[in-house]
């Protein structure tokens, strides 16, 4: 089987470039390299950082430069040369019903996956040019296959569409060395690009209500919110007990993670968050406020639910009071990535679905409804 991407991103995540961002981008490079590891040509459409034509491997994936100019008729021409049995596009964008059409044009199967638990509210998913959201639903509506992260996104998905889903699990890499919580700092990682949506200022607030606990920091402004990262992180530099590092190379933001005591997500919304999945790989226990996909901390004792600001500030001190609660914590969320986030795991219920095999419900997939 072969597959192809294209996003200039994966193309930054396989090079660690210190630019390299998204949890979509992260999620596709991973994708792409145990597929590749597995046997499938993976392919990555390149418009920035390689010359047109130009083919460098990394790690089993290919990367093609594809020009700059033109990018429709780009992909296109790429698809066509590159003959895929599959195209992939994750995270919603008005591109999917344009990405469709050009697969279809090709003969070439598609498969969109599902990012933030938004993308499933068709109507307001897009956070660009969200006027154009019938493209969106049109590539939705003809896409081969849909796949999600979790049982939520899977039930708020409309109906008419289910028929074609399958639930993918998010994929992660294990950690070969795991350093034990007694050589630890006694830091709480927090590692964003500073959207809104992923809320630093609540990361403010605990830092400022909880003056005797380190925080680390990685992340940065982001032009999808002008002024609103900018702000924040000149706040964060203000705060004695906050080390704030900026956006910082994919390497060094895992290294942040697994070094620390805990991790802390203030989001109001993700999909299934890479951070988790890293931090539950280092074995670093997740403190969150909101976030919480399909209960898994809550089921499976992988850190804590702490719902408000001050009982996060609470559930921090009991944590960082208790090295083995930590270890006991750290111990349940590497089985659990191990048995359920693996790249052997997630490349075998993926290529189930790519048979229409839904493997969370066991049902075969019926064919999409026509347009």
């Amino acid at each position: 089987m072969k597959i192809v991407f294209l996003n200039d991103g994966i193309y930054e995540y396989a090079t660690d470039a210190p630019s390299a961002v998204g949890g979509a981008e992260r999620q596709m490079w991973l994708l792409a390299r145990g597929l590749a590891a597995a046997g499938w040509g993976a392919r990555v459409g390149v418009r920035n950082g390689l010359s047109l034509k130009e083919r460098v491997f990394i790690q089993g994936v290919e990367f093609v430069g594809i020009g700059q100019k033109q990018f429709l008729w780009a992909w296109y021409r790429f698809i066509v040369s590159e003959r895929p049995d599959w195209w992939y596009w994750r995270c919603a964008s008005h591109l999917l019903g344009p990405v469709v059409a050009i697969a279809k044009l090709s003969g070439v199967r598609t498969i969109f996956s599902v990012c933030f638990d938004s993308d499933v509210n068709i109507r307001h998913a897009l956070f660009r040019r969200s006027r154009w959201w019938p493209l969106y639903a049109l590539g939705l509506l003809c896409t081969d296959r849909i796949f999600v992260q979790h049982e939520k996104q899977l039930l708020f998905l409309p109906a008419r569409l289910r028929a074609k889903a399958c639930l993918v699990p998010s994929i992660t890499t294990e950690s070969k060395m795991v350093k034990p919580h007694w050589l630890r700092g006694q830091y709480v990682a927090w590692v964003a690009m500073f959207w809104k949506s992923k809320r630093p200022d609540l990361l403010v607030e605990i830092a400022r209500k909880a003056a005797e606990t380190s925080f680390v920091v990685c992340g940065g402004p982001t032009a999808a919110a002008p002024g609103y990262g900018e702000k924040m992180a000149g706040t964060l530099r203000t705060l004695p007990n906050v080390e704030y590092r900026g956006q910082v190379a994919p390497d060094e933001a895992r290294r942040v993670i697994a070094n620390a005591a805990l991790f802390l997500s203030t989001s109001d919304e993700e999909g299934f968050p890479n951070t988790f999945l890293q931090a539950w790989a280092a074995g670093t226990p997740v403190i969150t406020l909101k976030v919480d996909p399909d209960h898994v901390v809550e089921r499976y004792g992988l850190g804590k639910i702490s719902s408000t600001v001050d009982q996060a500030i609470r559930d921090l001190r009991t944590l960082l009071d208790s090295e083995q609660e930590r270890e006991a914590i750290a111990s349940r969320a590497r089985k659990h990535v191990a048995k359920n986030h693996s790249a052997p795991a997630v490349i075998r219920i993926f290529e189930s679905g790519t048979r229409g095999v839904n493997h969370k419900f066991g049902v075969q997939s019926r064919p999409a409804h026509p347009l």
